[in-house]
This record gives C-alpha cells, structure tokens and sequence, in this order.
C-alpha cells in the first residue's frame, strides 16, 4: 500500500494545481479577448483558441463546455477585472471624494481591456446573450459604487434615496461617454468628468466639487 502524502504537502500540491489551473483559464481568456479585438468574432474558434494559448482544444472545452460558456466567461471576467480595479481605488478623506475618484478609474478599465468591454457593453459576439445569472453577477462587479454612494447618504453629503438608483444613473452617464469616446467622437476624458459630475452634483446636498 502506498502511503498517502501528508497533508500539509498534499495542501500544498492541491493549491498549486488550482493556481495552475486559474493562470490558464486567464491567458485562455485573454487569448480569446484579444483575438476579438484584433480579428474579429469570427475568430473565436476553440481550435484557432488552442493555437494561440498552447494548448490542446480538449482543455478548453474541459474548462468552459463550449463557444458560449466561454463567451459567457469572457463576459464575467470583464466584470470581475472592472470590480477589482474600482477595488483598488484608495480611499479617499471622504466618502464624496471616493466616490469622484470612482468614475475616472471605471474609465481607465474601460479603455485598458477593448476586447473585454466590447462584449460586455457592445454585443462583439453576434447572437450571445448573457444568462440572467450572468448579469446578476456582472451588476454585482459594481456594487462598490452603490456601497461609496451608501457611505455619502449616510455622511450627509447625498440625499436620501436608494444607492442603486444614483449608480445606474452615473453608469449610464459613463458608458454614454465612453461609447462615444470609443466611436471616435470624442478625443478625451473631458466630457466624460463633465457628464459623471453632473451625475454626482444631481443628488449632492449643497453644490460641492467631489
């Protein structure tokens, strides 16, 4: 009989396995993203996928099932890259100036990662529709706005009402301005402070810059 591994060693293997695991399924994903900028949907094949990352077609179906389940991962992903920057953002002396700080870092994501915006925000993969679990999941990614919006209700410097209800506003403001700035029409963030403030100054108490 062979003797099992300890299990601290075992742990640590298991780990390690999982972290091995998790790094190929984001260079798979980046792969795919990038693929989607450079050429196109019709580009998303899981062999021409397998090419590019290195690897067999058979783990990418293991990991992901099929072209929509990766889609779907793809989708989330962006989310959950958007959720860790908003994260990251350091907190400001108050709750108003972290929520200013916000809306230029929700920017930044949008334009560092095009393959990933553009199927979050601009159906990039003709007839896939997220899940409804998807976009429960992706709506989820922001609620650290609707949490720092909370924090200026609380502080005295919005008006009460429901988080969600400014952050959807401030969304749609944002991605407005970013479609456009993408689209070319627009050749900076200028137009993007100016609409995401007028957001934020909508609901303020009393006039303040954020």
């Amino acid at each position: 009989m062979i003797p099992s591994a300890p299990r601290g060693l075992q742990g640590a293997y298991l780990a390690g396995e999982r972290a091995s695991q998790d790094r190929l399924r984001v260079r798979l994903l980046d792969v795919a993203s990038q693929l989607l900028v450079t050429v196109g949907p019709e580009s998303l094949s899981m062999r021409r996928i397998a090419t590019e990352a290195g690897c067999s077609t058979t783990v990418i179906y293991t990991m992901f099932g099929s072209k929509e389940g990766l889609a779907e991962a793809l989708y989330l992903e962006g989310f959950e890259r958007f959720r860790r920057r908003l994260e990251a953002v350091p907190r400001r002396r108050n709750a108003l100036e972290h929520l200013g700080s916000l809306a230029p870092a929700y920017r930044d994501a949008a334009l560092a990662e095009p393959g990933y915006y553009a199927l979050m925000f601009e159906r990039a993969i003709p007839g896939f529709t997220p899940s409804e679990r998807a976009r429960t999941l992706a709506r989820a990614a922001l609620n650290v706005v609707d949490r720092v919006i909370a924090d200026c209700i609380s502080s005295g410097y919005v008006v009460p009402t429901q988080p969600r209800k400014i952050a959807d506003a401030l969304w749609a403001a944002a991605q407005g301005a970013i479609a456009l700035e993408r689209a070319g029409h627009l050749r900076d963030g200028e137009t993007y402070d100016t609409v995401t403030y007028a957001v934020i100054s909508r609901y303020l108490i009393s006039p303040r810059r954020p």
